[in-house]
Formats: structure tokens, sequence, C-alpha cells
């Protein structure tokens, strides 16, 4: 009896342990979902506060492709004075946002 006992409680605790560890895997599907809602726009589309910001910010840069979401936010594909490519984010009136 002992025997069966100690066998259920090691099976039983077994499975607990492997349950609560469960891997978290990050799998990139939010970052797709957030990327989908923007419609590209016309560069000269953009605010002049997006503009005024991304002069004053990143003096040199151009905005190859401009896109906005349903909340006004808009997303810039720029090139930097220097040739480097990146991604920037901003609100309506300029302020930057962190996406």
């Amino acid at each position: 009896m002992k025997k069966l006992f100690f066998a259920t409680a090691l099976t039983l605790g077994s499975l607990s342990v492997a349950i609560a560890s469960t891997p978290m895997v990050y799998d990139g599907i939010m970052d797709e979902v957030l990327v989908s809602d923007f419609k590209e726009i016309a560069v000269a589309d953009l605010p002049s506060a997006v503009t005024d910001a991304l002069e004053a910010d990143y003096a040199g840069a151009t905005v190859n492709k401009a896109y906005m979401n349903d909340e006004n936010i808009y997303k810039l594909e720029v090139t930097g004075s220097d040739g480097t490519t990146g991604t920037l984010y901003a609100d309506a009136e300029g302020n930057w946002v962190n996406m």
C-alpha cells in the first residue's frame, strides 16, 4: 500500500511540475497585427508637425514611404543623412511613439 501511495504522489507531483514550467514562445504574431493596421499614404499628406519633428530630431533624413493607421499614428520609413534606413512612428502632433 505504501508503494501505491508513493507512486501516485510521485506521478501527480511530476505532472504539476511539467505543467507549471511550460515555456512561453515569442512568435511575432502581435507584431504582424500592429503592422497590418497601417495603410500607405503620400509623403506629401504628412502633417506639418510630423515633418517638422523629423527635421528637428533627424536632420537630413528623408521619408521614403509613409503610412497611417486608424488611431492617427504615422509610420515613416526613413533614410538618414548617413544612408542608414529605419522606421519611425509619430502621432499627428509630431510626438515620437514607441511601437
